[in-house]
């Protein structure tokens, strides 16, 4: 293909990126009700789990501050589900675009790690939405007893999608050391020499990147990942040993 045909194959596959990202985004405007009560079930489960553990005091609400809020924030929750809804399409395009650059070989293992890398994504966002209300809880609990915590939506949905992408990147993290592995760049040995420091690092990485900042929160990313790391070091010993007895099969021959 030339140069000009590169181009106009970009630019229908862009448009249809757009075109489907835009249709969705109408779907989700029309479902917004239900959206909205998916990403507000958390803060309601965190504040009656407050409740529960500590009754009396001002009840936490969840607010806009101005008259435009409502009809923007509206927009950007139908946009934020049509992008998630429209994902396979704008990736197929993105993969068609890409794939035929690419040799046989490289094509079977991007549809590999594809394969892999999905489901822990999901599982990075089930574990994050899953221990939001707790989060959530811990940190609103700071709150002192003569003031009341107004939450605007617009904060609240940045917080809760913060936390649900840094999850969902984290749960990566098996994927990035077998990709390091297969490359050559980071053997098993190198795995378990380092695994202190490795450990030490993901838990002040846990630290840092959970939004809410609690420890209940700081485990349930810390311990996943280490689950993972040691997952990623038993494959890289068993790819390493692969390609030992392949150099010694090459070196007897």
């Amino acid at each position: 293909m030339t140069l000009r045909d590169h181009i106009a194959e970009l630019r229908n596959r862009l448009l249809i990126s757009v075109l489907a990202i835009v249709l969705l985004t109408v779907v989700g405007y029309v479902f917004y009700d239900q959206a909205l009560d998916f990403l507000v079930k958390p803060f309601r489960t965190g504040v009656a789990q407050l409740i529960a553990d500590n009754s009396g005091g001002k009840v936490p609400e969840l607010t806009f501050n101005n008259v435009t809020s409502p009809f923007t924030f509206q927009i950007k929750i139908s946009l934020v589900f049509g992008l998630i809804l429209a994902a396979p399409v704008w990736l197929y395009e993105l993969w068609a675009f890409i794939a035929p650059g690419l040799h046989r070989s490289e094509r079977r293992w991007a549809f590999l790690f594809a394969g892999i890398a999905t489901p822990l994504f999901a599982a990075g966002l089930a574990v994050a939405y899953w221990t939001l209300p707790k989060g959530i809880a811990i940190l609103i609990g700071f709150t002192p007893d003569f003031a009341q915590n107004l939450i605007t939506l617009p904060e609240y949905l940045d917080f809760v999608l913060r936390t649900m992408l840094v999850f969902g990147i984290a749960f990566l993290l098996p994927l990035v050391v077998v990709l390091l592995n297969i490359v050559g760049i980071v053997p098993a040995k190198a795995l378990a020499k380092f695994r202190p420091y490795i450990i030490l690092a993901i838990f002040i990485f846990g630290a840092v990147a959970t939004p809410s900042g609690d420890p209940f929160s700081l485990m349930f990313l810390a311990l996943p990942m280490c689950a993972l790391f040691f997952a990623s070091e038993i494959i890289a010993r068993i790819l390493d040993k692969r390609k030992a007895r392949k150099a010694e099969a090459l070196l007897a021959d």
